[in-house]
């Protein structure tokens, strides 16, 4: 880990490998804070707009020690305001754009930002709802990239700042607060999770600097990505893009997929992340536009539990011989746990199980995580194939939750942080995650059994179980027209849940339909409310 020696603050990181000819970073749409400067930016080109930005951040009232919000739509302009911040010494928080206002009124209210950043939309949605989302010492900064858009009263416009004189870099120390990201708040008002440079680069970005057999990025590598920007992932990504360089690193803002068939049209990836839930957006990209994964030699996955049916779809897609899938499991609060890793092979080998083959999380990180699953109730540790509290232990636990710090005291269990998920040890020793605490289902694991669903309905684009006490676990299945009144053959359905516990008569809504968080989970406590109007489970929810 020698390489990670020298500057680790994000506010220094491209300044740092100003020099390097690789990567270039190419993007699908402009950058909103930048909206004439192109989608080709070079290391030097991507140093010298963060130095830019810490010009207007300065010139709007930003300090060292002080606290700057970002709430803008999802691009990777929300790392640079991040790392502009970062490296004047202020606290940024990156902020997902999709939180309702009365959420991010309770967010900021715990960040007490100097300084926001806002695209207009936020503060429209706002205002609509009668929501007041800072006070009057906060100095509002809006981000439109539309030309001749109507500038929005009280605020400064970005574009209007930009000129300004560039501040001397002074990042604090790396074992000071570095960063804010939050969690994913599909059970509530999203967490402000506070992480140090030493936290977030020097310990969590060691997976992206290992050289890890088939998944190691080249020299001659394409590394696309299409995640949510906001979340700590972006800043682990930025450092394995900067220490391992690839020949281009594709910024895939949009996750819409005439966007991304435009995008990777021109720039074919050899590497391929996305959110699960955007990966099964884009299955059907895999039989129509098959030439767009001709290259792909690994795909790689984060957030959220993937399934079975869209890694087996998009190995199946590049005639690559050596295709594999990295799974990463983890959390905002300690970084990546664990790796699985997903041939072609074993895919489809597990075809028609009942158990979900990537249920199996992998072994922990070597060297940077601990791993212990123990009684909810006795806190002791359970045998090998019972299911368990997972606790990690690992010098890349964030440094507090900003406004909240009795519950991150809370989720501290003897030196061990309690993730808040149900999970089993494996004969083999890998770690399987069976669901969140929160959304357990008695006697069943609710990823398996969307899992399996997802397997035998092929046109199905999303299926949630959900646990509602009193009556049998319910399937919501996103078809295609549900709105319009389409159905599911009740043949077709006994046949899909055959062999599996009772389940309740499946509810259909379209995929537009289901309320998802910033990393395009689906909020089922959200959900569970708007069709059943419970808001009970059958966990308990003390440590999500």
């Amino acid at each position: 880990m020698g390489r990670m020696k020298g500057p680790l603050n994000l506010g220094l990181m491209f300044e740092r490998f100003a020099g390097a000819p690789r990567p270039v970073f190419v993007l699908d749409r402009p950058f909103d804070i930048a909206p004439k400067d192109g989608t080709r930016f070079t290391v030097a080109d991507m140093a010298r707009l963060v130095a830019e930005t810490s010009g207007v951040l300065y010139e709007a009232g930003l300090r060292k020690g002080d606290r700057l919000g970002i709430i803008k739509d999802n691009h990777f302009d929300v790392v640079v305001l991040a790392a502009a911040a970062a490296r004047i010494g202020a606290l940024p928080a990156m902020i997902s754009s999709t939180i309702r206002p009365e959420a991010l009124r309770a967010m900021l209210g715990r960040l007490e930002p100097r300084v926001l950043v806002a695209a207009p939309s936020v503060l429209s949605a706002a205002t609509r709802d009668g929501v007041t989302l800072v006070g009057p010492d906060t100095t509002v900064v809006t981000v439109d990239a539309a030309d001749g858009a109507e500038p929005v009263p009280g605020t400064i416009a970005f574009g209007d700042l930009r000129g300004a004189p560039v501040p001397a870099a002074d990042p604090v120390a790396d074992d000071e607060p570095m960063i804010c990201t939050h969690t994913s708040g599909t059970t509530g008002v999203p967490k402000l999770v506070v992480h140090s440079a030493a936290t977030a680069v020097k310990v969590n970005s060691r997976l992206e600097t290992a050289r890890i057999p088939f998944l190691s990025t080249r020299k001659d590598d394409v590394i696309a990505a299409c995640v949510a920007f906001v979340h700590i992932r972006s800043v682990t990504w930025l450092a394995g893009q900067l220490f391992l360089p690839p020949a281009e690193a594709v910024v895939l803002a949009g996750s819409e997929p005439g966007t991304v068939v435009a995008t990777l049209n021109d720039h074919r990836p050899t590497t391929l992340e996305a959110c699960p839930n955007i990966f099964q957006r884009w299955e059907g990209l895999a039989t129509s536009h098959p030439h767009l994964f001709e290259r792909v030699r690994a795909y790689v996955s984060t957030f959220d539990a993937i399934h079975p049916r869209t890694v087996r779809t998009f190995l199946e897609a590049s005639p690559r011989r050596g295709v594999v899938w990295g799974q990463s499991w983890g959390q905002s609060e300690v970084g990546p746990v664990s790796l699985g890793v997903y041939t072609r092979r074993k895919m489809r080998r597990s075809a028609g199980a009942t158990t979900a083959v990537t249920t199996n999380a992998g072994r922990p990180v070597p060297l940077i995580m601990k791993v212990r699953l123990v009684d909810p109730e006795t806190r002791r540790k359970v045998r090998r194939g019972r299911p368990g509290i997972v606790l990690v232990r690992t010098k890349g636990r964030c440094l507090d939750y900003l406004g909240e710090t009795d519950r991150h005291r809370a989720k501290i269990w003897d030196g061990w942080w309690n993730t808040g998920d149900i999970g089993e040890r494996t004969r083999t020793g890998g770690l399987r995650i069976l669901d969140r605490e929160v959304d357990i289902i008695p006697g069943a694991s609710g990823i398996d059994l969307e899992s399996v669903l997802l397997e035998r309905l092929p046109d199905a684009s999303e299926i949630i179980v959900l646990g509602v006490p009193g009556r049998p676990p319910v399937p919501v299945v996103g078809m295609d027209g549900a709105a319009g009144g389409a159905r599911l053959d009740p043949e077709r359905w006994r046949a899909a849940t055959a062999g599996l516990p009772e389940l309740d008569a499946p509810v259909l809504i379209d995929w537009a339909d289901f309320p998802r968080t910033g990393t395009w989970k689906v909020r089922r406590p959200e959900l569970r409310e708007r069709l059943f109007g419970t808001k009970t489970t059958h966990g308990t929810g003390q440590w999500t």
